[in-house]
């Protein structure tokens, strides 16, 4: 049973949609199982400017206008996570120089070089894409990507302060909750060739490497390592989408 409020809060809380309901933030940490929900929202706005935009000009342009319309909408929230772990990672040595790296809010060489080839790849997959297939496919890489960060909290801990803006939203999931998302994050693909369901193992083996890094460097995850986590696999997810077109 889908919890109204819970939702509102992480639409909220995830993305610079308003919601003008009185809301609960003590409630952030249960409201995030709702993130592939938040995709499937994020995903139709950005599916709508894109086949208004294919309207009127080429589908590439249309595809730089939808990435920019997902980035207004998020804030860039994910985006900004992916290129303080690329900051971080690249840049810093041991535990407690990733983790003061990631919390400098200055970009780095690593986090730009991160954040262009995300950008490169992904305009560049989307643009090859059948046109009519594209807002079906933007909608599900929005919902599906947004599943694999609550699997890295299923897993792991928490290594920041809770005091923190992302720690506000920390909760250790139970499966019963994992469940849930992952039913609605998976929803999406019924509107895709049955095959794509396969573009699932490749995201579940890229993030699963995720953690394992992240574990192993800092002990845990962070906020900015559940961005990287949701950028990452927004792009696998088109990528094994294109692979497995051929087959179609």
């Amino acid at each position: 049973m889908i919890n109204l409020k819970l939702m509102l809060l992480a639409i909220s809380f995830y993305t610079r949609i308003p919601c003008r309901q009185t809301l609960d933030y003590r409630l952030l940490p249960q409201a995030t199982i709702y993130l592939p929900l938040v995709g499937w929202l994020v995903g139709a706005l950005v599916a709508l400017c894109f086949f208004i935009s294919s309207l009127l000009w080429s589908q590439m342009t249309a595809v730089i206008l939808a990435v920019m319309c997902g980035i207004l909408l998020t804030g860039a929230l994910h985006e900004d996570g992916l290129a303080d772990v690329c900051d971080g990672f690249g840049g810093g040595w041991g535990q407690v120089a990733i983790l003061k790296i990631m919390k400098d809010s200055h970009i780095g060489v690593y986090g730009v070089l991160g954040l262009l080839l995300l950008f490169i790849i992904k305009i560049n997959l989307l643009s090859e894409f059948i046109l009519s297939q594209v807002p079906w496919i933007l909608i599900a890489g929005h919902s599906i990507s947004r599943l694999t960060p609550l699997l890295l909290m299923y897993r792991y801990d928490y290594v920041r302060n809770l005091d923190s803006k992302a720690g506000t939203a920390v909760h250790k999931i139970n499966l019963k909750e994992l469940c849930l998302s992952v039913g609605i994050a998976l929803l999406p693909l019924l509107s895709l060739p049955n095959i794509c369901m396969l573009a699932i193992l490749p995201i579940l083996l890229v993030n699963e490497f995720l953690g394992s890094y992240f574990y192993r460097h800092i002990g845990g995850y962070t906020g900015d390592c559940l961005g990287a986590s949701q950028q990452i696999s927004e792009v696998i997810f088109y990528l094994s989408v294109s692979a497995l077109w051929i087959f179609i």
